[in-house]
């Protein structure tokens, strides 16, 4: 176990790890508790399409700006000023809530503004790790991460369906502000100098390059376009009409659906143990067969949602995620150059989050004007078969790793 925790070896991966995990722990019933809060003030699907692609719009429009601003500046400095936004902004929306001032508009506002910031945070995060860790362990760093994030999400969502249900969204809101306060001194104990830019180019400069290193990569694009519809899919299935169902087919219930999104959680987490001793060796081959494995939830969402038999289903999708992200991290930071890794990771979360916003929209729009059952079946196929046929791409299928990462990672799993 001491081998397979070698990330944590590395001073600088210690501090972020700390400041990440917590910040998990407290986020964890913040979807939940978000999704909710909506629903109570308008039990409309659309009004929670509607704050959902307020999130998702503003992340998009900042994305890039965001990537570049990563691969200039100390990411670690950039994350701690986006948690004292995403605290003004998580407290007011829980102020807002306990004194009933809350409408759907002024949640949407509130998106936008935490939308904004997170289109900050995520290129940052996706580059300072490989700054923290060595290349032999960016596997194990990876799925250390995924471990925390997961056994976060099993608990967290249960928790939240039980505070939700009995007190309100509000103190889950409450829980992730606190959380990101006493995250930020943690982060500040990770000292890395600024990232290699060189100085001296434009903005548009940056994006030209960073847009050349993503073009140059089939592989990169491929799956990149893949996700702009299976995003797309996955929000507006699973994160609207999930908890539609769950607020209104007493075969879930609020607190049901906690239960499966904790069960997904678990096989995050089990995914993640694996993969903290078993060396990826086709992390796009593999990973992108995990993901069509969400096909099998959705068509259970439509068709019978028992919380039985939806937790199964979610359990073994939640192993493909994990299969896939821990790929896809190691295939970027892996095949990318660290001073443009912030740049090229933005472009990938752009193409892969741009139809998001359509995909919460029209879900919000078809249930209420289409056979549900039709419609998540129907997604379900859908998702599936654009998943399967990434794999035609001869470079997503035959992505290797590289000699020394492999030889690494196959000595820790014989140890």
């Amino acid at each position: 176990m001491i081998r397979a925790l070698a990330a944590m070896q590395d001073r600088g991966f210690r501090w972020f790890f700390l400041a990440r995990a917590i910040t998990l722990i407290a986020g964890s019933m913040s979807s939940i508790a978000l999704a909710f809060a909506v629903l109570e003030i308008d039990n409309d699907a659309r009004s929670l399409s509607l704050v959902l692609a307020a999130f998702t719009v503003s992340n998009i429009v900042f994305l890039l700006f965001g990537g570049v601003i990563a691969d200039r500046l100390p990411r670690a400095l950039i994350i701690q000023s986006c948690y004292v936004i995403d605290i003004i902004t998580v407290g007011v929306m829980a102020a807002l809530l306990f004194t009933g001032t809350a409408t759907v508009p002024l949640l949407a506002l509130l998106s936008v503004v935490n939308g904004a910031s997170t289109a900050f945070v995520l290129p940052a995060m996706q580059g300072i790790i490989p700054q923290l860790t060595s290349a032999e362990h960016l596997q194990q760093a990876n799925a250390m991460l995924s471990f925390v994030r997961s056994a976060t999400t099993i608990g967290g969502p249960i928790i939240a369906g039980i505070v939700v249900a009995t007190a309100g969204p509000a103190w889950a809101m409450v829980v992730q502000a606190i959380g990101w306060v006493i995250a930020i001194p943690v982060l500040a104990m990770v000292r890395l100098p600024p990232p290699d830019h060189g100085g001296g180019t434009t903005m548009f400069h940056d994006l030209r390059v960073g847009w050349q290193e993503f073009w140059s990569r089939t592989w990169l694009w491929v799956i990149v376009i893949a996700f702009m519809v299976m995003n797309a899919i996955h929000i507006g299935a699973w994160g609207v009409v999930g908890p539609y169902i769950a607020k209104n087919d007493e075969r879930l219930g609020i607190a049901g659906w906690g239960w499966v999104v904790s069960a997904e959680g678990v096989g995050i987490l089990l995914m993640t143990l694996i993969l903290m001793w078993l060396p990826l060796k086709r992390p796009l081959r593999y990973g992108m067969i995990g993901m069509a494995a969400f096909a099998i939830p959705l068509t259970v969402l439509g068709v019978h949602p028992a919380v039985v038999l939806l937790a199964i289903a979610a359990f073994i999708a939640g192993a493909g995620v994990e299969l896939f992200s821990t790929g896809w991290n190691l295939a970027m930071m892996e095949n990318i150059p660290g001073d443009k890794l912030s740049r090229v990771s933005s472009y990938d979360m752009l193409g892969s989050y741009v139809v998001m916003p359509i995909g919460t929209l029209m879900y919000g729009w078809l249930i209420t004007h289409s056979d549900v059952e039709t419609v998540l079946v129907t997604s379900a196929i859908l998702y599936a078969s654009i998943a399967v046929a990434t794999l035609i791409v001869p470079s997503v299928w035959r992505m290797g790793r590289p000699a020394g990462a492999l030889s690494a990672q196959e000595k820790l799993a014989d140890s």
